[in-house]
């Protein structure tokens, strides 16, 4: 696949068929998205692969949290506001999705179910938790973002979908116990991988984008 057709295709996967991807498949992704750029090649990355009946157990694990009304706590924070033309943008979204679903996005009790969704990782076989040292800097994180862009890019090109999802480290304490990660560590990102199930109605939804004129500035 072309780099370009690549990038200008990829998408978020949020129907996945169960069939399970093979582990030397997963590792090669992910050894793809070891070539990302990072600040002094400080390559501030792990990930923690899922699958099978520990995904499940998981799945429950983080439903049970949700309700049983412990509020998130998330290594990294949710943002708590937005400017007003990024906060549009991001209404428009999200109208523009429930519109293609038939749901209110706007009614308060899809919040729950959205992260009942995320937390069963939208059936995906797989998911991948990103997480790194919690005392590397904010920089970091940016490079944990291109990470993940590059592994995502990396499995649209081996036919593979993925969904990054924030929700899925809202009880970012629960999770690393569970998965055993040593201590001093912070998840960044989920990222629910499997084959798309290309006849999910959920699945033909694309979201837009902003005309590239608006957001670019000539200097010269």
């Amino acid at each position: 696949m072309d780099a370009i057709d690549c990038i200008t295709t990829r998408k978020s996967i949020r129907g996945f068929k169960p069939e399970p991807l093979s582990r030397e498949l997963i590792t090669g992704i992910i050894a793809a998205a070891q070539r990302s750029p990072s600040y002094k090649n400080c390559q501030p990355w792990e990930v923690a692969v899922v699958s099978g009946e520990k995904k499940d157990e998981l799945t429950k694990l983080l439903i049970a949290e949700l309700e049983g009304g412990a509020a998130p706590s998330p290594d990294i924070a949710e943002p708590r506001g937005w400017p007003p033309a990024i906060e549009a943008r991001i209404g428009e979204a999200m109208a523009a999705r429930g519109k293609h679903l038939g749901i209110d996005i706007t009614d308060p009790s899809m919040l729950g179910k959205s992260k009942k969704a995320n937390f069963g990782f939208y059936g995906a076989p797989h998911v991948l938790y990103l997480y790194q040292d919690s005392t590397l800097p904010d920089w970091s994180i940016f490079d944990m973002g291109l990470f993940a862009a590059t592994l995502m890019l990396a499995a649209h090109a081996k036919g593979v979908g993925t969904v990054p999802q924030a929700f899925v480290i809202d009880y970012s304490e629960v999770v690393r116990k569970f998965l055993g990660l040593p201590e001093g560590k912070r998840l960044v990102l989920g990222i629910s991988m499997g084959y798309p199930d290309v006849e999910s109605h959920v699945n033909k939804f694309d979201s837009a984008r902003v005309a590239t004129d608006e957001m670019l500035t000539w200097a010269g």
